[in-house]
């Protein structure tokens, strides 16, 4: 850790100064000496004594210095004349005595490197200044009559609320980056839980950790801060095109949040094909090696102009690479980032580490504080290390990783993917990527969906398997078989295509109808619906609405916005209430922290507590629906008793909505389907979350992936349960899970007694040719042998036998 030295009149006042900071420290603490008053202890200081005490406080890091007044600051200045050569790093700092003290020892003992630590203690006192409403602190004279800057607060300050769903990650922060470099405007952006950090920085602002919901506070200074803060807010409240350009979390997009106990798919297709390797990365350089005092600042050079070439290099390929090109900018952001680059400059400058060592570490610390932001923000540790090996490589006259080019089709197996490797990617001949990292919202599922490659992550050992070893690889469920037999070969198809439309209606071979719904959450889902054919809207998440506002929305607002969607559509458009709270939390409702927010107040929870909220929803609701030729249905979430229906229902039909109903996700709502079915028109089951919280699994949890599974024969049962409750009544039951999404699964759930399923719209095609393969009677011996059977893994298998795999692939 950096160190301190507490230089001070009185030997007393140093040390309660010091004690009380202390006490704020959880954990170690960094080195602390004080020198402070007299050898015969009177009042003053002595600058040898500074000197001593500089010396003992240094383990490498540097030392900041922290005075009180008048000879205090003479004697600390001369006893840098007193240290040996080299000298130690070392910083005096014109800090406030006592806040100086408390910020620089919490930020030393956060492992803050020197001229950070200096810099926190320097700006100790802008808290109390803005507390006590003061512009400017009051100026302190230095020696030579020098003044000390004025502290004043940032011209500029906006707050924002994060509502894409992977919040700042590498291309958000790219978008950042870039949209500030026509600014000379100081800005930083900070969250509740992180402090300020800069914005021209890429992987600063990934290591915030922001995720959808998080409050942005922006502050900017200096030229043309007004305009820089405001572009910045249009990009955060634009979800960074992320809403329209990826798209909603779909079948394939499991939350990721730490290492998986089997292989998730997250891009479909099955295929069979020989595995290669993606090439070794380069080997870690030497830390032992040093460079020369004379020889260093060239070294920083090579390690700039290395740097700088391999932006280019990404950003030259960036036009040609569609989906992924907007990755590779945010990548090549990273190559020419400014605070890993003075990072690594300064460990060649002061430490004498090689260029190639000095960014081998300087990324190896950023990549912790992604780490260290969250599983989320982890899965971009390999666009890093990407962007590390090319940089090592230029500097050493070395090759980088790269994909390997057979000239025949082949399987990729890797580590992980970053974009600049992506790019290289022929999908022509890469028939299926496996990682052994990586999740559903990771660059490699990203940019596998972009380019329609099969895709299969979090595949433990996959890059042991030999070269050659010919492999399947199932894009849909995960499934990775080495060396098939001939009838296993026999069940790959040939990859899906894209904004495939649904050929007609959901219907079974027999003409069974099974109505096939798009999810969707604002106007620009609508395109991607009508484009594949959806036959309506199974749900319609009206939570944008609601996003980044410091009050509710009035009615007016809500009906704009919920017309725009009906406007679209002549059929059914079911729409969710309110579903805020859990992981949807909303600024102006104030929600606490939960230390279990999924098992808290959340959907129709918030209405009970706000019960305004749900009553100018329900009305703007309503007038969306008289001014458009929609057909209108409504419906709760999160609902656990027959008492929150009737209460539901009531209000709804007081608003004068017609069809109203809710959705079943909790195990107590399935246990009252019939009781429930009596009070409204409709039910629709959500299978993520109804399986999390039969399974007390959170779904956010990938290491729990296999409870949350869909195939899990109980889920299956307790939708069973909720069907056979309808099937008296003639009510409709829907699916708007993720399970709706699997054209396997669909055959079940049609068995089961569901009426309609409503998926991402790419699901749309698969769905419906899966449906019209199979008989009625197929489904329902499907549905039998899934519900009858006791683990996931015998469900599918069964199911796969019943069904004929070669039936449901693109014709």
């Amino acid at each position: 850790m950096v160190g301190i030295v507490v230089v001070s009149h009185s030997a007393d006042l140093a040390r309660a100064a010091v004690d009380l900071a202390l006490q704020m420290v959880n954990g170690p603490a960094p080195r602390i000496e004080i020198a402070a008053g007299t050898a015969d202890d009177r009042l003053g200081t002595d600058a040898a004594r500074v000197a001593q005490a500089v010396e003992a406080a240094d383990d490498g890091e540097g030392v900041v210095v922290i005075m009180d007044l008048g000879s205090a600051i003479l004697s600390a200045e001369l006893a840098l004349e007193f240290l040996p050569e080299p000298g130690i790093k070392t910083r005096l700092v014109p800090a406030a005595f006592v806040e100086g003290i408390f910020a620089a020892v919490i930020s030393a003992a956060g492992g803050a490197q020197l001229d950070a630590v200096a810099r926190d203690a320097e700006e100790a006192l802008e808290a109390k200044a803005a507390q006590l409403d003061q512009a400017q602190l009051s100026q302190t004279q230095l020696p030579g009559d020098a003044v000390a800057p004025a502290i004043s607060r940032p011209a500029i300050i906006a707050e924002t609320t994060v509502v894409n769903p992977d919040g700042i990650h590498a291309r958000p922060a790219a978008l950042i980056v870039q949209t500030l470099r026509s600014f000379d405007a100081q800005v930083t952006i900070a969250t509740d839980r992180s402090e300020p950090v800069s914005a021209r920085s890429p992987t600063a602002l990934m290591s915030l950790g922001a995720r959808a919901g998080d409050v942005l506070r922006i502050e900017a200074d200096g030229a043309g801060a007004a305009t820089a803060v405001d572009r910045i807010v249009a990009l955060v409240r634009d979800g960074f095109g992320e809403l329209v350009r990826f798209g909603r979390p779909s079948s394939q997009d499991r939350a990721f949040d730490g290492p998986s106990s089997h292989p998730i798919g997250v891009s479909p297709g099955r295929v069979v094909g020989p595995a290669l390797r993606l090439r070794d990365p380069i080997t870690e350089p030497d830390p032992g090696v040093s460079v020369p005092v004379a020889e260093r600042p060239a070294a920083v050079e090579r390690l700039a102009s290395a740097a700088a070439e391999v932006a280019d290099q990404l950003r030259g390929r960036v036009s040609a690479a569609g989906t992924v090109g907007e990755l590779l900018e945010a990548t090549a952001a990273i190559a020419t980032d400014p605070e890993l680059l003075a990072d690594a400059s300064m460990r060649v400058r002061e430490r004498g580490l090689t260029p190639e060592r000095a960014v081998w570490d300087a990324m190896e610390v950023a990549a912790d504080s992604l780490r260290e932001a969250g599983a989320r923000q982890a899965l971009r540790v390999s666009d890093l290390y990407g962007v590390r090996n090319r940089i090592v490589a230029l500097i050493t006259n070395r090759s980088a990783a790269g994909v390997p080019d057979p000239g025949y089709p082949f399987i990729l197996l890797a580590i992980d993917l970053a974009p600049a490797d992506a790019a290289e990617l022929d999908p022509a001949r890469c028939l299926a990527i496996v990682t052994e990292e990586g999740g559903p919202t990771s660059h490699t599922a990203i940019i596998a969906r972009s380019l329609g490659i099969p895709a299969v992550v979090a595949a433990r050992g996959a890059t042991t398997i030999a070269d050659g070893t010919v492999l399947l690889v199932d894009g849909s469920t995960g499934e990775l078989i080495t060396e098939p037999t001939i009838d296993q070969r026999a069940t790959a198809t040939t990859k899906l295509r894209s904004r495939e439309r649904l050929a007609g209606p959901g219907r079974t071979a027999d003409g069974h109808p099974v109505a096939l719904l798009a999810n969707i959450t604002a106007i620009e889902d609508v395109a991607a619906a009508l484009e594949c054919g959806a036959e309506g809207v199974g749900l319609y998440r009206t939570e944008l609405c609601f996003l980044d506002r410091v009050k509710a929305p009035s009615i007016g607002d809500q009906v704009t916005a919920y017309r725009a969607v009906l406007s679209k559509f002549g059929g059914r458009v079911v729409m969710r209430t309110l579903d805020a709270g859990s992981d949807k939390a909303l600024p102006f409702l104030g929600h606490a922290d939960e230390p279990n927010p999924a098992l808290g107040v959340r959907g129709i929870r918030t209405a009970a507590a706000y019960p305004q909220l749900l009553d100018d929803q329900l009305k703007a609701i309503k007038a969306a629906a008289m001014a458009e030729s929609a057909e209108v249905w409504v419906m709760a979430p999160m609902i656990t008793t027959v008492a929150e229906v009737r209460r539901f229902s009531q209000a709804a039909r007081e608003a004068g909505l017609p069809t109203i109903g809710i959705m079943i996700e909790t195990p107590a709502a399935a246990l009252q389907a019939e009781q429930i079915l009596t009070e409204v028109d409709f039910v629709s089951i959500g299978t993520n979350d109804l399986a999390q919280y039969t399974f007390a699994a959170d779904r956010h949890s990938a290491d729990l992936a296999s409870l949350n599974d869909p195939w899990q024969p109980a889920l299956l049962r307790l939708i069973e349960m909720v069907t056979s409750a309808a099937a008296g009544s003639g009510k409709p039951v829907g699916v708007c899970g993720e399970a709706a999404s699997d054209p396997l699964q669909a055959l079940v759930l049609a068995g089961l007694g569901i009426s309609s399923l409503s998926m991402a719209p790419a699901a749309l095609a698969a769905v419906g040719r899966g449906l019209a393969a199979v008989t009625l009677e197929d489904c329902r011996r499907a549905a039998r042998a899934a519900c009858d059977t006791d683990s996931p893994a015998s469900a599918r298998g069964l199911v796969h036998e019943i069904a004929g795999l070669d039936r449901l692939s693109p014709h």
